[in-house]
Parts: C-alpha cells; sequence; structure tokens
C-alpha cells in the first residue's frame, strides 16, 4: 500500500473526479491516466492506463446499476456491441505489448486534444444532438455496431478510459438514439472491457492496486456527489476549467512522450 498521504492524496482527488465526471458525462479515465502518469506515481503510459481502468470499471459498474433502475439500457444494443467492444481489448492489448511506451504517451496526448476541445467549448458528449430517426436494424447498423465496438474497446485498454468519449457521440449521431439511451448503453459495454483491460493489465502487471484502491474508492463517493450538485455550478465555465487542465496534461504527456 502506498504511504498514508499518497493514500489521502489519490483518494480526495479520485473524489473530484469522479464528482466532475459525473456531471459532465464522463469516464474518469481523461483525468485519471495524466494524474498518475505526470504525478509521477507509475513509471510509464500502460501502468497509468492499467490502473485508471480499474477506477472506470467501477464507474461503469456504480451508474449502470443507476440506469438499470431507471430502465434505461437497451441491451439488445448494449450487448450487440460486447463482442466488438471485447474483440478491442484484445487489439489494443497486442498494440500495448508491441509499441513503445513513448509513442503511446504521445497517442494519449494527441487523442487528451478531442476532449479538451469539446470542455473548451463548454460542450461535452452529452450535448451532442443527433437525427430523431432511429436506425438500429440494416447492414450499416451491423457495420457500426463492429467498427465502434473495436474502437472503444481498443481505446480503453489503450488509454485507461471507458470508451464513452467516442462511444456516445457516434451512438447520437450514426444510430440516432436519445442521450440518456446513448450513455446508458456505453457505460453498460464499458463493464466487460473495463474488466478485461483490468484483467490483462493485472496479467502484465502493469495495474497497480495501491494507488487503485484510493482511486475507486474516491470515485464512488464522487459519483454520488457529482449529479447531487451538478444543478449548482454553472456547468459550461466548469468544463472550459477542466479543458484548461486537459490541454495541460495533453502537452505534458507530450513532451514526456518525445523527451
Amino acid at each position: 500500500m502506498p504511504d498514508a498521504g499518497t493514500f489521502v492524496l489519490l483518494f480526495f482527488t479520485a473524489i473530484a473526479i469522479g464528482t466532475v465526471a459525473s456531471f459532465l458525462g464522463l469516464g474518469g479515465g481523461v483525468f485519471m491516466t495524466p494524474l498518475l502518469l505526470l504525478g509521477g506515481f507509475v513509471a510509464t503510459q500502460p501502468e497509468a492506463a492499467g490502473t485508471s481502468v480499474a477506477g472506470v470499471l467501477f464507474t461503469g459498474i456504480s451508474a449502470s446499476i443507476s440506469y438499470f433502475r431507471r430502465r434505461a439500457i437497451d441491451f439488445r444494443i448494449g450487448l450487440l456491441f460486447m463482442p466488438s467492444a471485447i474483440g478491442g481489448v484484445f487489439l489494443g492489448r497486442f498494440i500495448v505489448q508491441n509499441t513503445d511506451p513513448k509513442w503511446l504517451t504521445i497517442a494519449f496526448a494527441v487523442f487528451l486534444l478531442y476532449p479538451a476541445a469539446m470542455m473548451l467549448l463548454g460542450r461535452t458528449s452529452k450535448d451532442v444532438k443527433g437525427s430523431s430517426e432511429e436506425r438500429t436494424s440494416g447492414i450499416g447498423f451491423y457495420v457500426l455496431v463492429i467498427v465502434l465496438g473495436f474502437v472503444a474497446g481498443t481505446a480503453t485498454k489503450l488509454f485507461g478510459i471507458g470508451g464513452g468519449t467516442v462511444f456516445v457521440p457516434s451512438l447520437v449521431l450514426f444510430l440516432g438514439l436519445d442521450i440518456v439511451s446513448a450513455v446508458a448503453i456505453s457505460l453498460f459495454v464499458m463493464i466487460p472491457t473495463a474488466a478485461i483491460s483490468a484483467a490483462t493489465a493485472w496479467i502484465e502487471g502493469t495495474l497497480h492496486l495501491e494507488f487503485a484502491v484510493p482511486l475507486i474508492l474516491g470515485i464512488i463517493i464522487g459519483a454520488q456527489i457529482g449529479p447531487r450538485i451538478g444543478s449548482w455550478i454553472p456547468k459550461k465555465r466548469l468544463r472550459q476549467l477542466f479543458g484548461v487542465v486537459l490541454v495541460y496534461a495533453a502537452v505534458n504527456m507530450f513532451l514526456k512522450g518525445i523527451g
């Protein structure tokens, strides 16, 4: 276990991450991976991602229980996405095992620019507006299931995130799902992909349980706080603030990767 100071630091930081993520529609991984790497808690990007994804798993479980109670999860669509998403995890594992960690650090830095840009504009995936017509059958639908599942699963393994940053807007824009259904499906699919990613990270030795435990505990608490205080805070300004944080993290991770 880490020393008491480190445990407390990660625990309270995770409460903040869980709070913000829960009312901004994020999984938290976009904050946890840079925190672990740039904070010097772990040495490489795969270790940061492997540890972060353990926290993402509990975000998915906690949020999915809430959406299940609201009957918001479309299990048919979610289960269709799972095989390719799980396949994406193993594709990500292959990439991790055959890629220099510095290139993964650079790749994540570039990836961070997307959520950072959305937040600087005061937006998140929850603000995406799609077609009013659902498209959940036909060849195009099944092609999207395969492609998007692989992308989400691969991102989960490579970057220690839930995949929702890409998943949610795609479900809304390409399938015409309403935002609540898209978020609920994304979180549901996140559970097995994050679980397998965490398990493979544990086998590979890139999941540091001593850091994951305080992150998990803090995220669980923060995820309960966020929905309660979300209506009191000007979300647009808060998103822009965290957009600046993500840009800072992206720049520093890029410099760390090329250094």
